[in-house]
């Protein structure tokens, strides 16, 4: 029987180099990289005949094995390294008998997966760190480029005072900055060997178990744990939940762009490319389907992290069930996240940018966003409670009337006595209303530039 090796939706969720880390060939060659490294590891310390190491390693090669035949016996083993372990020792025997007596001494079956996953987990980190990387950079040249570019800034989805898009770019960037931080941090609690033997003792290697542990990290460039973490999770629930906090990061970006893509907005845009964002039955539509991905993913990693965490208080020195639970969890992570930075990959370095309509859409409200601006002035002439209040009245007779504040503001005598015309035109300009906005896009790309250089 041939199982498929991809599914409709595979190419959108999920970058192609993270599912075949995640692919049967891809937690079978990292089992075997583990039984591999044992032989190796034994053989150094004098545990086995350093003449079967070629035999068994030859043997450890995921091409060989039947996936489907492994997939039917996992259903009764309850694991998938028992059958695998039965497989590698008739593919050795088939080379050398004497050999196959030697294979997996000392481990159980809980090594051969923790240690795999470890394996797999480490060409994830690669691809995540060259991809947010990669983000990061590009982000930087976004948010220089439109530093100056100034837009809405919106709270409670309503307008409230100027931002620039540069300042808000800078936002998704300083995330993702600090995720490469926590990511770079967490690699070397990650990245550790499991080995522990039935119950965590190593009991069945004797006197040359240490030896043999510290032989067999070395070989799979592993850290050597403190002692064996068989149903201590906290390593990978913390990996998993940087996962969600960089799937969420990415949600946030993806919500942005989406919003400002509204026919009602219309200032910013994923790149235009050929069959991309249409719709089956309205030609004019243009879909924001890269941010469709990344909003997707922010959904479905919490649960798959929460779940990550319920499977934390595993019982004694190996779990039933809980442990269970990780399998597919952790590695769905780990594609759903790869596939929301393919997204903004392929968004961030394109993005369509329509400035002459974000500072149209600033004056929707006739100069009102700018009011706190007019209020402020005021206030250090004539006292900040006073000044709120004939703002405020102000405000609502543009309303009522359907003036431009700049008009209503202009025919007050209590406020051009304190403000000239001149006055009145600069504070109601949005450009001269942007704050600390370029200081903002500085930092956050200095952060990223000194990142890189650690």
């Amino acid at each position: 029987m041939s199982r498929p090796t991809h599914q409709l939706f595979d190419r959108y969720f999920t970058q192609q180099a993270m599912a075949e880390v995640f692919s049967d060939h891809g937690r079978v060659q990292g089992m075997l990289d583990f039984e591999a490294a044992l032989a190796r590891a034994e053989a150094a310390i004098g545990a086995i005949p350093p003449e079967v190491v070629q035999d068994i390693g030859a043997a450890c090669d995921a091409s060989l094995y039947d996936f489907d035949a492994l997939a039917i016996a996992i259903g009764n083993a309850g694991n998938s390294a028992i059958p695998l372990v039965k497989a590698l020792g008739r593919q050795i025997a088939s080379r050398n008998e004497a050999a196959e007596r030697y294979v997996h001494l000392g481990a159980t079956s809980q090594d051969v997966m923790d240690s795999g996953l470890v394996l797999q987990l480490r060409e994830a980190i690669n691809l995540l760190e060259q991809d947010l990387g990669h983000l990061a950079e590009a982000l930087a040249q976004q948010a220089q480029r439109h530093a100056g570019v100034a837009m809405a800034g919106r709270t409670w989805l309503q307008q409230a005072t100027p931002v620039t898009l540069g300042a808000k770019i800078a936002g998704w960037l300083g995330a993702i900055t600090r995720h490469r931080q926590r990511l770079k941090e967490l690699r070397p609690r990650v990245l550790c060997l499991q080995f522990g033997g039935a119950s965590g003792s190593l009991a069945a290697l004797g006197e040359m178990a240490f030896p043999i542990a510290e032989a067999l990290a070395k070989e799979l460039k592993l850290n050597l744990p403190d002692q064996p973490w068989h149903t201590q999770r906290d390593r990978l629930v913390e990996f998993a939940s940087l996962l969600g906090l960089i799937a969420g990061s990415l949600g946030k970006m993806g919500r942005d762009i989406s919003l400002l893509m509204q026919t009602e907005a219309g200032e910013v845009f994923e790149p235009a490319a050929a069959g991309k964002g249409g719709s089956s039955t309205m030609p004019h539509k243009r879909n924001p389907v890269g941010a469709a991905v990344m909003i997707a993913a922010a959904t479905r990693a919490p649960g798959l992290v929460a779940t990550m965490f319920s499977a934390m208080p595993q019982e004694h020195e190996r779990s039933l069930g809980l442990w269970h639970a990780e399998w597919e969890t952790l590695p769905e992570l780990c594609c759903l996240v790869s596939g929301s930075l393919q997204q903004a990959l392929a968004v961030t370095p394109g993005l369509e940018v329509d400035a002459a309509r974000m500072l149209r859409n600033l004056d929707l409200t006739q100069g009102l966003v700018l009011a706190e601006a007019v209020s402020i002035a005021l206030a250090q002439r004539i006292g900040r409670d006073k000044a709120h209040h004939v703002i405020e009245q102000c405000c609502r007779r543009a309303v009522e009337q359907g003036k431009h504040l700049r008009e209503v503001l202009g025919a007050e005598p209590e406020i051009t006595a304190q403000l000239s015309a001149s006055a009145l035109d600069s504070l109601l300009d949005p450009t001269h209303y942007l704050g600390q906005s370029r200081r903002w896009v500085k930092r956050a790309v200095a952060d990223h530039q000194a990142f890189n250089l650690r």
